[in-house]
């Protein structure tokens, strides 16, 4: 007896993975993979789950490989950038197996939405040789996850069940065996010493051929699946996966005797079987696929070696583009640019919208900026009139290193505060290797308080072994603020609720041998705009490596107590905060002389720190 529930698709797999029977799940927040741990996080008590926010994915990984060689059922989740950082780990991970299961949730961000990258996590499984599964839906989701899990006990290996964005934060109905998780069954197999789980040179020579022999017993299964099915009877075949196939069911809807469509759910191994019996009779096929021309590939060389008649149309000769997110409009006009070049007099018709667009309002235009009293712009205005004292007084310029999070915006006018961002916990690293390349010139690198667990701490210490002359500021905010507040091991607290011991980042830099290491608490200065200026004037005037945590609220969980306004009789019209600061609080009306403070104000006062002429004014306990 099933249940109905509505379900966005991260919910559908937490759902999915306690019915598998899950037993120990851990993860680092990412976009848009997150809530799914959070939703297992929420059950995790009553189902007798064990799980964690580690501090990155490769520690997650190996966590979640440590209790699947005992047996467990352990579940990783992470975006695709996550994935490079757990890539070390899982690449020998897949020649060793594991004794109960795992199951990665890798999910993918076409366009990008909130990534450094495009990257397509299906051509990483047959890089690594680990099984995908690529649902189009919060139901596939769901049933997907499930089957992982049992793969990955049956065979003996990890399993990827890679999601995009449009699966993993969409929502839809879902049909559950249980519409409240049950609690799962206790693992009680244990670890038991096998010269298996140690990875040697004579182990990966024995198990290589196994790993691809299972590769190819998983092909022959895939095959057999419903998620690889096919539909109409068109002489014009198309083969796509995940949630394009659903844009493409959309963009054919009443030209369906034309087409023939091949959904591949289970993306690696290729179903060669169910794809070959789908491609004889097909003299043209279309491929739809975001990002890598993945199932492209696959279908060119399968068409190859079974020497079928076949032209292909998809990303590799033009007519679907190589990046970005795709959407029905986008697959209709490529669809239909496939059919002129076939000579169809046919064309696939875009859907009229309820209302025509060119009576809709123009969408307001919002530039990507740091919360109204967020404590990282208190910090970056310090530091900008910290180099301008350096440069002043020691003709010395800086290079500000940032890193990914919320603080990345800093880069933003007129803040203007970051010159660099490659990837997770690189800011000191590349600071350290600007400071080899341009003697004479400061290097201050930013990181946040989960950054800094997540992999910020072996910069540290190579600053610190070559003695570097960088400055590091963390901005510890207390909590993982850019993918939803979630914890990490300096807040005292786990994903589960439940206390622990808060791990001070101040002490681990000392640990590590920085000489100068500064405290600011922001929220308890009285100006606090003024000590954080001084402890970073000390820091950048500093030779070698330094470092300053600045402790302050993330205003996106606290609610303010106070708020500002404008004294339009003092104001002088200056627009110094307003230039200067960049808070979407502050506000200069077209046509205006003086500025106003929105409702959006926080009270955080940096902007009545720097008005010349004290007419910023605190009004009392904000209603």
């Amino acid at each position: 007896m099933t249940e109905k529930k509505l379900l966005m698709g991260n919910e559908a797999i937490a759902f999915g993975a306690i019915e598998a029977g899950v037993q120990v799940v851990t993860g680092y927040p990412g976009t848009p993979s997150t809530e799914a741990l959070e939703t297992i996080a929420r059950h995790a008590e009553k189902c007798g789950v064990y799980a964690e926010w580690s501090s990155n994915e490769k520690v997650a990984l190996e966590t979640a490989a440590g209790a699947a060689y005992s047996g467990a059922k352990a579940l990783v989740t992470m975006k695709q950038v996550g994935l490079n950082v757990a890539s070390d780990p899982l690449m020998s991970l897949t020649y060793i197996g594991v004794k109960g299961a795992l199951v990665l949730l890798v999910a993918d961000d076409p366009g990008p939405h909130s990534s450094q990258t495009e990257q397509d996590t299906r051509s990483f499984g047959h890089f690594a040789n680990i099984p995908v599964l690529d649902p189009a839906s919060p139901q596939e989701a769901y049933e997907l996850t499930k089957l992982a899990f049992e793969i990955s006990h049956q065979f003996e290996v990890p399993v990827i069940l890679r999601t995009t964005t449009r699966v993993s934060h969409s929502s839809g109905d879902v049909e559950l065996l249980n519409s409240e998780p049950s609690p799962v069954e206790a693992f009680c197999e244990g670890f038991t010493k096998d010269r298996r789980w140690t990875i040697f040179p004579r182990l990966t020579a024995e198990r290589h051929p196994w790993l691809e022999n299972v590769q190819v017993q998983l092909s022959d299964l895939f095959s057999e699946l419903k998620y690889n099915s096919v539909s109409g009877s068109g002489k014009i075949g198309i083969m796509a996966s995940g949630v394009s196939a659903l844009y493409v069911k959309e963009a054919v809807k009443g030209f369906e005797e034309l087409f023939t469509l091949f959904r591949v759910g289970t993306v690696y191994p290729f179903p060669e079987k169910a794809a070959l019996s789908f491609l004889k009779g097909i003299e043209k096929l279309i491929v739809v696929e975001e990002l890598d021309p993945y199932l492209e590939e696959q279908a060119l060389q399968l068409i190859g070696r079974a020497h079928l008649p076949a032209d292909v149309y998809g990303k590799k000769n033009g007519f679907f583009p190589v990046s970005g997110e795709y959407n029905v409009d986008i697959i209709i006009d490529c669809i239909n640019k496939v059919l002129a070049e076939l000579g169809e007099t046919s064309r696939l018709s875009h859907s009229a919208p309820a209302i025509p667009r060119s009576g809709l309002p123009p969408l307001p235009v919002r530039a990507p900026t740091l919360c109204a009293g967020c404590m990282h712009r208190t910090v970056f205005y310090a530091f900008k009139q910290a180099s301008k004292q350096l440069k002043k007084d020691f003709q010395v310029e800086t290079i500000f290193s940032g890193d990914i999070g919320c603080y990345t915006l800093g880069n933003a006018h007129p803040l203007n505060m970051v010159d660099t961002c490659l990837c997770m916990g690189a800011g000191m690293s590349i600071a350290g290797g600007l400071s080899r390349a341009n003697p004479g010139v400061k290097q201050v690198a930013f990181i946040g308080d989960s950054t800094f667990f997540h992999s910020g701490i072996p910069a540290v210490i190579n600053a610190v072994y070559n003695g570097s002359d960088v400055t590091l500021a963390v901005l510890d905010n207390r909590t993982t603020a850019m993918t939803g507040h979630q914890t990490h091991p300096g807040i005292g607290v786990t994903v589960l609720g439940s206390p622990s011991k808060a791990v001070d980042i101040s002490d681990v830099i000392r640990s590590c041998g920085v000489e100068l290491v500064r405290s600011v608490d922001i929220d308890s200065l009285e100006n606090s705009l003024e000590g954080c200026i001084e402890a970073a004037k000390e820091a950048v005037e500093f030779k070698g490596p330094s470092a300053v945590v600045f402790k302050g609220k993330c205003v996106g969980i606290t609610k303010p107590v106070i708020r500002f306004e404008i004294d339009t009789e003092s104001c002088t019209g200056c627009g110094l905060c307003v230039k200067q600061l960049g808070c979407p609080a502050l506000f200069l009306p077209a046509g205006e002389e003086k500025p106003v403070i929105q409702e959006s104000c926080s009270g955080c006062g940096l902007c009545a720190q720097v008005c010349p002429s004290g007419a910023i004014l605190e009004t009392g306990v904000k209603k």
